[in-house]
């Protein structure tokens, strides 16, 4: 039986007219985030270099870590990425509706009444059970084809994954099915990007388990083609983890998730930087002059230190504009500016205390993550202030946010 063709939707995709509209305004408000798709393209490109000769698989999933999925995935694959890696059949879906063809990886094990639309779709499944299995292989046998997977050992995330003493089972059980094809074992590293050496040494202890599990395997004749281990901070400060292919989530966005990794990444990388894909971007919808001594917005939490320039902006908590900034001393970039907020951010706005500046204007472009002049914010910054990781910065920002295409990589199709 022939495989299922993927329903391809018709996205149209702004003008250079359009886009700057949207940019000045949105879509009903002024507010917005910038994706640079030339850099995420340029840092796939960083990571293929610095990886090789192991392949870069693209982990594009939670919408492309809130950048959006399927034009950072053809971005990503533009840059030198070979495969991509999502977390739910959904998300791989969606790809094959946009039209990409490069091979999909389930990071986890669906669900068996799935198991039949990721075939369908082209999707590489992750086992690590028996009932897993059971499902591919009757989902295959429907189809009239073959599926390749891969099968995940738990190594120490203990999250997901087939323990250690029950790989061998599970990959036989795969090898022994002639309508599964055994493309890999892999695992995940939890702790590959921690600072400490207990972290290091945890790291080192996988590895030294996953290599002695391969090579039983490889004994018993159980050889896959295809070994992989390394998320970004695993294939950059741990190079003996890249074995034929790299997982790069954070990296491919433009962060690296520890000093230790930015270090290894410093040594390793020949003075090439990655940069930062998502920009935060907002405009003054309107200012007011206040006395010393008011108290802007929700709980009054602030004094106004001096008569000033307080202007409202169209962002908050429901775009991903976390409250405990305020707590943290956030500020935002007007004019070149570091500005600070004047109190609490509110579920669509944001209030910012200006000062005795009066040469602000409504209209006037702010920006809360991103380069304005010689200033810079960054995920980075945000996580140090409320205590979390610039993943969850970037993966936060809200469903509401228009993304808009700044930039695209020079290569067709893209």
């Amino acid at each position: 039986m022939a495989e299922a063709a993927p329903v391809r939707l018709v996205v149209p995709v702004p003008t250079d007219e359009d886009a700057a509209a949207t940019m000045a305004q949105g879509r009903s408000r002024p507010a917005w985030a910038e994706i640079d798709l030339a850099a995420v393209a340029h840092n796939a490109a960083v990571l293929t270099r610095l990886v090789g000769p192991a392949e870069l698989c693209a982990v594009v999933k939670a919408h492309g870590y809130g950048h959006g999925g399927p034009a950072v995935a053809r971005a990503a694959l533009a840059g030198g990425a070979g495969r991509l890696a999502v977390a739910l059949v959904d998300e791989g879906v969606e790809l094959r509706e946009h039209g990409i063809t490069a091979p999909v990886l389930l990071l986890s094990e669906c669900d068996p009444a799935a198991a039949a639309t990721a075939l369908a779709y082209g999707l590489t499944p992750t086992l690590y059970s028996v009932e897993g299995i059971a499902a591919f292989s009757t989902a295959a046998a429907s189809a009239g084809r073959p599926v390749a997977v891969h099968v995940k050992v738990d190594t120490g995330m203990h999250r997901v994954g087939v323990a250690p003493e029950d790989l061998h089972a599970i990959a036989a059980a795969v090898v022994a099915d002639p309508l599964l094809q055994l493309e890999s074992i892999w695992t995940h590293l939890p702790v590959a990007d921690g600072n400490e050496a207990e972290d290091r040494a945890y790291t080192e202890g996988q590895l030294d388990l996953f290599d002695h599990l391969v090579a039983d395997l490889s004994a018993a004749g159980i050889r896959p083609p295809l070994l992989h281990a390394a998320n970004t901070a695993g294939a950059i400060a741990f190079p003996r983890s890249r074995y034929d292919m790299v997982r790069c989530g954070l990296g491919l966005y433009g962060y690296l998730p520890s000093r230790a990794v930015a270090d290894a990444f410093a040594e390793q990388a020949d003075g090439e930087r990655l940069h930062p894909a998502m920009a935060l971007k907002a405009r003054v919808v309107a200012l007011r002059t206040l006395d010393a001594g008011e108290r802007p917005s929700y709980g009054r939490l602030r004094r106004l230190p001096g008569r000033s320039l307080v202007a409202t902006v169209p962002i908050g908590y429901a775009d991903g504009v976390p409250r405990s900034l305020f707590e943290g001393g956030f500020e935002v970039l007007i004019a070149g500016v570091r500005r600070p907020l004047a109190g609490a951010v509110t579920m669509d706005q944001i209030v910012i205390d200006c000062g005795d500046d009066d040469s602000v204007r409504t209209g006037d472009e702010v920006v809360l993550l991103g380069r304005q002049g010689d200033e810079v914010i960054t995920a980075d910054d945000w996580a140090a202030m409320v205590g979390t990781i610039s993943y969850e910065v970037v993966c936060g920002v809200g469903p509401r946010m228009p993304r808009i295409v700044i930039n695209r990589p020079d290569v067709p199709g893209v």
